[in-house]
């Protein structure tokens, strides 16, 4: 087969397109026949070595959809033509994590594309565990840019902070996947919603989204900008998976009592944090990461019925992932970056 991989961690230059072995399938595995893969920040945090994957050459990506070629001997749930959307979250099954059901806290949790090998491939080995049905009438490439956003915006809104229509809620990076998918869930919800962007077009996108207050970041200091929009009390929430270029903000835009909640730090991972800010506003700072498989469910049975719609920025050919990653460091456009097998790619895809 294809496959988009790296041989040493790096710059974009390290991507290469070209011939992998074909990947062989276990007795709970299903082969998948991949249609088209999404990229997420962690594509290029995993290629620059944050973290190490177990094994090298590595392939990338976490977010992948496709049809099935082949089934392990053990696998009950899908059989040979199969239209499938990976979720790439790995967990033991067997921990006190999960076995209270809380699988993204697995203490041995590990994800497709990061610390495993990926599905930015012509065809990849998944367990049966990790794919969902993908109904007709979903495009690829939509479906594959869709789950580890919106799983992680789910969870981070509906299961560890719990939000509500009483609550105003403010995104950063509201052009961003993660951001993008925030957006749609706290609207969905009746929030009112605050998003940040660096220019109008991506914030003329999230109102789009369900934004009802807009703030150009590279224009005004935002924590201002919402003490200006609610007269001076703050927001309920913050999401802020920007980290250290943000971090002190975000504690001045939350109201008393309110809470930021992070499943990310792309600008830097120790920030300065005013540890009276926190306590005397008294807010709660709660982490995130991913979803559990119900959680998982629940999200994208909303993406599927058009409740949540994922934006595409741009469809690429595998061969042009130099340029993919390209477009996520330089945060250029809105929503997500998807790469197909360059045989399956169709200069409209984009369109």
């Amino acid at each position: 087969m294809k496959a988009i991989y790296y041989e040493e961690h790096g710059s974009a230059d390290v991507l290469e397109y070209g011939e992998f072995p074909d990947p062989e399938i276990g007795p709970e595995e299903v082969l998948v026949e991949i249609e088209a893969g999404g990229l997420n920040h962690l594509d290029v945090w995993t290629r620059k070595g944050m973290p190490s994957p177990e094994e090298m050459p590595h392939i990338p990506g976490s977010d992948g959809a496709g049809v099935v070629s082949e089934v392990g001997e053990r696998v009950t749930r899908f059989e040979a033509g199969d239209r499938v959307l990976v979720d790439p979250g790995l967990y033991c099954g067997e921990c006190e994590f999960c076995r209270k059901g809380e699988q993204s806290m697995c203490v041995d949790y590990k994800m497709i594309g990061e610390h495993v090998r990926g599905v930015h491939s012509e065809l990849a080995a998944v367990p049966e565990d990790n794919l969902l049905e993908l109904p007709e009438g979903i495009d690829f490439a939509t479906a594959a840019s869709a789950p580890l956003v919106f799983q992680t915006a789910w969870r981070m809104l509906m299961t560890r902070v719990g939000i509500d229509q009483a609550d105003s809620v403010l995104v950063l990076g509201a052009s961003g996947g993660v951001g993008h998918a925030c957006v749609q869930i706290a609207a969905n919800e009746g929030c009112e919603v605050f998003a940040t962007a660096s220019s109008e077009a991506k914030l003329d996108l999230a109102r789009e989204c369900g934004a009802d207050h807009l703030i150009n970041y590279e224009e005004d200091d935002f924590a201002d900008a919402v003490k200006d929009l609610t007269d001076g009390r703050g927001v309920d929430v913050v999401v802020d998976h920007v980290g250290e270029a943000t971090w002190d903000t975000s504690l001045s835009a939350a109201a008393s009592g309110g809470s930021i909640v992070t499943c990310g730090a792309t600008s830097g991972v120790s920030p300065e944090t005013n540890i009276p800010k926190v306590f005397w506003k008294q807010l709660d700072i709660l982490g995130s990461t991913m979803g559990t498989p119900g959680e998982m469910d629940d999200v994208m049975a909303k993406v599927f019925d058009g409740t949540f719609e994922p934006h595409v920025r741009e469809v690429l050919p595998m061969s042009e992932v130099q340029r993919a990653h390209g477009m996520l460091e330089s945060r250029e456009g809105f929503g997500s970056v998807v790469v197909v097998p360059d045989e399956k790619y169709e200069p409209d895809d984009d369109e």
